[in-house]
C-alpha cells in the first residue's frame, strides 16, 4: 500500500504535496532505503526531528514550481520556470491610518498603473483603528477589488507586535477577514493591549497572536493567513531570539521580513528631498534595544535592512539552520514624495477612524518620504495562477526575489543536478557526490524606471552558506561559513544575461542566494572583503539617493545530499 505523496523533490509540472521523506508523520518503516536515508541524514545535520514536524516541514517541505496557469497576462508579471512571477508589496497606509491620507482606490490605481499585480493594505494597529477602523475599511477595498480586477487586494493591518517593531499581518478574502483581523487586532496588538516593552510576557502574548492566526486558519474561520515583520532592524527591538521564535512557534504564518524596508525616498538630501535616514533608519538604541545590535544595524545598506544586506548576518545564519525565512521589499507608503496632496477639510480621526477624503494642497510635498506601490520596491512572487491563494502559497514557499527601481525586468533561477532542479525557496536532495549546477537568466531592464532612466546591471553575486543546524544561542547573529562565493559581471545592457556555475560535487549539505548591484555604491561588507569584498555601502543620512544606488535580492535555495 502506497501513503500517496511523492518519493522526490525537484521540478514538477503539476503541485506536490510534502516529500515523504521530510513528513514526520509518515514512520521510517513506510519509506524506502533510500528516503530512510535521506531522513537519517537530515536528522543528523539537526535539520529534522521527531519533535518538530511543523519546523521540518516548514524547512525542506516546500512544493517545487507548478505548471502556468495559461490564457492571461497580468499587470507585472512575467512568466519563468512554469511559474507566474507576481508583483506586488504588502505594506500600505490609507486614510484609516493615523499618519496617512489616500483612500484605498488611489493607491490602488497607482499600484496596478506601476505593474502590480497584488498588495495589502495595512492600516496601522490602534485603539482606534481596531474598535472601527478595520471594520471601515472593508467596503473600499472590497469596492477596489470589484473596479480594479487585475490587481489582487488584500486585507490586513499593521501589527504593533507586542515587545517588538511592526508586521504586516493579512488574510485570504472572505466572510470572515474581518471579523478574524478585528478579534486578533483586540486580544494581541501591542498598542491596544498596552504591551510594548520587551518583557517575557509581552514576548509571549506575540506568539500567542501567531497562534491564533494558526488556529483562525485551522479552524477554517480563513482560508489563509500570513505574518511578515516590517523594518525589523529600524528601532533594534526586534531581538534575533524573538524573530526565531515567531517563525517555530508557526512556521506555516510567520514566514519572514523586509529585507528592505519602505520610505526609499527619504533619504533624498534637502533641498530636493527630506534629507533623513533611507527606509526612515536613523535612529539610535533604546531601553527596549537588543544589546547585541552594532550601531550600524540602524542604517540600511543600499536600502536594505543590516539583517538582510550584511553577508553571514543574521538573515544567514536563520538560513544555516535550514529555516525557511524570506525578505521581501516594500513601499510602506503613507505620503509621496513630491505629491500635492493634503488631508480632507474637517477631518476628524479620534471620532471616525479616518480622515476626510484628501484635496489638492497647491504644496509640493518634497519632504515626503514614499513611493507609490510598484513605483520603486517590488516583491516578484512565483505564482500558479493569478489568485489570492496562489500569491499566498509563493510567498510562504519563498518563491521570492525583490529589486529596486526596476533594475531588471525579470530573473529565473535554477539549481540543477542530474535531470532534477529546484528555483527559489525550494531543497534540491541529490545523491552524495552529484555534480551539483546553478543556472541563472536575468532579463535586463527593458526601458526606462519610474525616475525616467534605464537601470543598468552591473554585477551579480553567489551567496553560499553551509547547513550547520540548529544553534544553540537564540540570538545568534552570524553565519561564519557564508560568503560571496563567486561574482558575475554582466557586460551587456540590452536583452539577456546568462551563466551557470559549477557548485561542485555534493558532499554536504549548503545553500546558495543572488545579489545583484548597478556598482554605483558598493563596499566591503560589514563582516571584511574576504566573506563580502563589494557589497552594499551603508547609507549616509540626509543623503542617501534611492535611486543612485540599485540592487535585486532572491530568496535562497538549499542543496542536501540523501546519503
Amino acid at each position: 500500500m502506497g501513503h500517496g505523496h511523492p518519493h522526490d523533490h525537484h521540478h514538477h509540472d503539476h503541485p506536490a504535496d510534502l516529500p515523504a521523506v521530510l513528513d514526520t508523520e509518515i514512520p521510517d518503516d513506510e519509506l524506502s532505503p533510500d528516503e530512510v536515508s535521506r531522513r537519517g541524514f537530515l536528522r543528523s545535520a539537526g535539520l529534522l526531528s521527531a519533535g518538530a514536524a511543523a519546523t521540518a516541514a516548514g524547512a525542506f517541505g516546500l512544493p517545487a514550481a507548478a505548471a502556468a496557469t495559461a490564457g492571461r497576462s497580468w499587470s507585472g508579471s512575467s512568466q519563468r520556470g512554469g511559474l507566474h512571477w507576481l508583483a506586488g508589496d504588502h505594506h500600505i497606509h490609507t486614510q484609516y491610518s493615523p499618519d496617512a491620507v489616500y483612500r484605498v482606490i488611489d493607491h490602488v490605481r497607482h499600484a496596478n498603473a506601476y505593474g502590480l499585480d497584488w498588495m495589502v493594505i495595512t492600516d496601522h494597529g490602534s485603539v482606534q483603528h481596531a474598535k472601527i477602523g478595520v471594520e471601515k475599511v472593508n467596503p473600499d477595498i472590497v469596492s477596489a477589488r470589484a473596479k480594479i480586477k487585475d490587481t489582487l487586494v488584500f486585507q490586513g493591518f499593521e501589527w504593533n507586535i507586542p515587545a517588538a517593531e511592526h508586521g504586516t499581518v493579512f488574510v485570504h478574502p472572505g466572510r470572515n477577514e474581518v471579523s478574524v483581523l478585528k478579534e486578533f487586532e483586540n486580544s494581541f496588538d501591542g498598542t491596544v493591549k498596552n504591551a510594548g516593552p520587551s518583557t517575557p510576557a509581552n514576548e509571549a502574548l506575540a506568539i500567542s497572536g501567531v497562534n491564533f492566526l494558526a488556529s483562525a486558519v485551522k479552524k477554517r474561520h480563513v482560508q489563509d493567513a500570513l505574518f511578515l515583520a516590517n523594518h525589523p532592524a529600524r528601532k533594534g527591538i526586534d531581538s534575533p531570539h524573538e524573530i526565531r521564535g515567531w517563525r517555530d512557534a508557526q512556521p506555516r504564518i510567520a514566514v519572514g521580513f523586509e529585507g528592505a524596508p519602505g520610505h526609499q525616498a527619504a533619504g533624498i538630501a534637502k533641498p530636493l528631498g527630506p534629507g533623513s535616514g533611507r527606509g526612515g533608519y536613523d535612529n539610535s538604541p533604546s531601553a527596549d534595544s537588543f544589546a547585541g545590535y552594532p550601531l550600524e544595524s540602524y542604517r540600511t545598506w543600499g536600502g536594505f535592512d543590516w539583517l538582510t544586506a550584511t553577508v553571514g548576518g543574521f538573515w544567514d545564519s536563520m538560513l544555516s539552520e535550514g529555516k525557511p525565512w524570506w525578505i521581501t521589499a516594500n513601499s510602506d507608503s503613507h505620503w509621496i514624495y513630491n505629491d500635492s496632496t493634503d488631508r480632507g477639510p474637517g477631518s476628524n480621526f479620534e471620532t471616525n477612524g479616518y480622515y476626510n477624503d484628501p484635496v489638492y494642497s497647491g504644496k509640493v510635498g518634497s519632504t515626503n518620504t514614499d513611493f507609490w506601490p510598484g513605483y520603486y520596491s517590488k516583491t516578484h512572487v512565483g505564482s500558479t495562477e493569478f489568485s489570492y491563494a496562489a500569491v499566498m502559497a509563493g510567498l510562504r514557499a519563498g518563491r521570492v526575489w525583490v529589486d529596486h527601481g526596476g533594475l531588471i525586468s525579470g530573473l529565473d533561477v535554477r539549481v540543477r543536478a542530474g535531470g532534477n532542479w529546484v528555483t527559489l525557496g525550494d531543497t534540491l536532495v541529490a545523491r552524495k557526490g552529484s555534480q551539483v549546477q546553478l543556472e541563472v537568466t536575468i532579463d535586463l531592464a527593458n526601458g526606462p524606471n519610474w525616475a525616467q532612466f534605464v537601470p543598468k546591471l552591473a554585477r551579480v553575486d553567489v551567496v553560499r552558506g553551509a547547513i550547520t543546524g540548529p544553534v544553540s544561542d537564540r540570538d545568534t547573529l552570524s553565519a561564519p561559513h557564508t560568503a560571496v562565493a563567486k561574482s558575475f559581471q554582466i557586460g551587456k545592457s540590452t536583452g539577456q544575461a546568462t551563466f551557470t556555475y559549477d557548485l561542485g560535487r555534493l558532499d554536504q549539505g549548503f545553500y546558495l542566494r543572488l545579489r545583484g548591484t548597478d556598482g554605483n555604491r558598493t563596499a566591503p561588507g560589514y563582516h571584511g572583503a574576504t566573506v563580502d569584498p563589494a557589497g552594499p555601502a551603508m547609507d549616509v543620512v540626509g543623503a542617501a539617493d534611492p535611486w543612485n544606488d540599485l540592487w535585486f535580492y532572491t530568496n535562497p535555495i538549499w542543496v542536501v545530499p540523501s546519503r
